[in-house]
């Protein structure tokens, strides 16, 4: 499919990581596929994830349309844009029509990224996660693509004011080696075991920071008051 708007906002980025002077590592770029279908799975701890997880392809010349749901395509500054990389919109009310694009998608060669937690981890760990990622890479026989990202919600997060023009932050994106599609549960340990990669090499400590997770000594919710927090 042509892509006329992918590679402007691409630039676009890399303008930005330059203009804050971003400490950008990615790792594990060699386990992308040049070519074919794949399931990247990221897990989901900012509102900018699509940027970095969909950076940790770059390497490889690959463009990943990313699911999202509906409503940012309705906005009129997000929307031409989601429209125009061909991301794939997620309406929970019809989600069969969801999950049959990004098939389609996946079976003509493109990489498809998924958030398989739905939503933002305000504890900054991999919460549970939904079948479709799974799903999706066993029906269309495609690698499944662990990845982790790290850093970002320094930026950007749920229940944070943005912080979009904070210079020198370390961001960790890794790229697992591919899995064959089998569990969810398995699924969600591949991708906490590289977010805790990510956050055990990650170059500042964040004891006592707000954006560290309760159990490596942060002030973050833990899992359980995340999950108070989502509910009310």
């Amino acid at each position: 499919m042509p892509d006329r708007v992918y590679p402007p906002v691409i630039a676009a980025a890399k303008l930005m990581f330059r203009v804050l002077d971003m400490r950008i590592t990615v790792e594990g770029a060699e386990h992308v596929p040049t070519t074919g279908g794949a399931v990247l799975a990221s897990n989901h701890v900012s509102y900018l994830d699509f940027i970095f997880a969909g950076y940790g392809a770059h390497p490889a010349r690959r463009l990943v349309r990313f699911m999202a749901k509906h409503e940012v395509f309705k906005h009129r500054v997000s929307g031409p844009l989601m429209r125009g990389m061909h991301h794939i919109p997620v309406d929970r009310a019809a989600g069969q029509a969801s999950y049959q694009q990004a098939l389609d998608a996946l079976r003509a060669g493109e990489i498809v990224g998924i958030f398989p937690e739905a939503t933002i981890s305000r504890s900054f760990t991999v919460k549970d996660v939904k079948s479709g990622a799974v799903r999706l890479a066993a029906e269309a026989g495609v690698p499944l693509l662990p990845t982790a990202v790290w850093g970002t919600q320094r930026l950007w997060t749920k229940g944070r004011p943005k912080s979009l023009t904070q210079r020198h932050v370390p961001i960790t994106i890794i790229v697992g080696e591919p899995m064959e599609p089998t569990t969810d549960a398995a699924l969600r340990e591949r991708m906490q075991d590289l977010v805790d990669d990510a956050q055990a090499r990650y170059p500042e400590s964040g004891e006592g920071q707000w954006w560290q997770p309760a159990h490596l000594g942060g002030a973050a919710p833990t899992p359980e008051e995340a999950k108070r927090l989502d509910d009310r």
